[in-house]
């Protein structure tokens, strides 16, 4: 689900260049350190890279600290993401109105290298021991991949994203097939190896990092393609069938090693405009499996497509 051993990122956000120059030689030995010059490149950047801390000037041109950091509290895709305000500023009632947009903590000037890392590092400790908290709880325990609650969680910052971006994105869903006569038949436990095997193909078809897999509950999985159109998502589904089609699962049950999936796409480019909703796009791809199943199973059915 995540890359394991990353250094933690954090955008430095400062319109002085040697606030910027001394910053970077204090954070970049332990971190991995983004640079904006202004407050309206932070806020496209940010969706963009997505940082563990944001370290944010108050004074700016064009766009305050202040005003950066109510955007980023007003958005659910950022508004986690901890701020520390670097100012020159003394006044309690600054500190006081940064503490009360959302800042976790202050760094004066001129900067304390052992006060920037200590509290840079209390920050990022936080992050990380909330990182671990939340992985466990979006973690399927059998599968070892997403389970519902992550897959929607990112399913909506996606469809977020694509709207603002006005970009294709794409969803997966996929069941295997006779589920039901395979575990009656072989038993649990192989129906169990089944589904983490199945899972593991699913993962290993996947090539870009931000395509998404989860275990949607029971014998279906779903996947999140985003900037991919339909032709993309029906290579990226073929791929996965033909994978699980052709793979000889774990057993010591004679005829146990074979399954198949069906899986439904569907591909839209969401619009303000539109009516179309999050949940519709999900209903028609549940539907669009549906009759993958109904028309002979082992297929892929797509959206778009009569």
């Amino acid at each position: 689900m995540e890359t394991k051993n990353k250094k933690n990122t954090i955008l430095i956000v400062d319109d002085e260049p040697m606030n910027i120059v001394v910053l970077t030689h204090i954070l970049k030995p332990d971190y991995t350190v983004y640079i904006e010059k202004d407050g309206m490149s932070c806020m496209e950047a940010v969706y963009e890279l997505m940082p563990d801390l944001i370290i944010l000037d108050i004074l700016m041109p064009t766009m305050s600290g202040f005003e950066v950091i109510t955007a980023l509290k007003n958005d659910a895709a950022t508004k986690d993401i901890p701020v520390i305000f670097i100012t020159g500023l003394n006044s309690s009632k600054d500190e006081e109105k940064g503490l009360k947009l959302g800042a976790a903590d202050y760094i004066s000037k001129p900067f304390s290298p052992a006060v920037v890392k200590l509290r840079v590092k209390h920050q990022l400790q936080i992050v990380n021991q909330m990182r671990i908290i939340y992985k466990i709880s979006i973690t399927d325990e059998l599968t070892g991949i997403g389970n519902r609650r992550y897959f929607y969680n990112n399913l909506e910052k996606e469809w977020q994203r694509a709207m603002r971006r006005k970009d294709p994105m794409s969803f997966l869903i996929l069941d295997i097939d006779n589920f039901k006569y395979y575990n009656d038949t072989f038993g649990h436990l192989q129906g169990d190896i089944v589904l983490k095997e199945t899972a593991q193909l699913i993962e290993k078809s996947l090539a870009r990092v931000t395509d998404k897999a989860a275990r949607w509950g029971g014998e279906e999985f779903a996947v999140i393609l985003p900037h991919t159109d339909l032709d993309g998502a029906k290579f990226v589904a073929e791929k996965i069938r033909a994978a699980i089609d052709e793979h000889v699962f774990s057993t010591e049950a004679p005829g146990s090693t074979h399954i198949t999936v069906s899986i439904g796409i569907n591909c839209r480019v969401p619009n303000h405009a539109s009516n179309y909703t999050l949940k519709n796009f999900v209903s028609d791809a549940d539907k669009l499996l549906y009759r993958a199943k109904a028309t002979g199973k082992n297929k892929v059915c797509a959206s778009m497509e009569e």
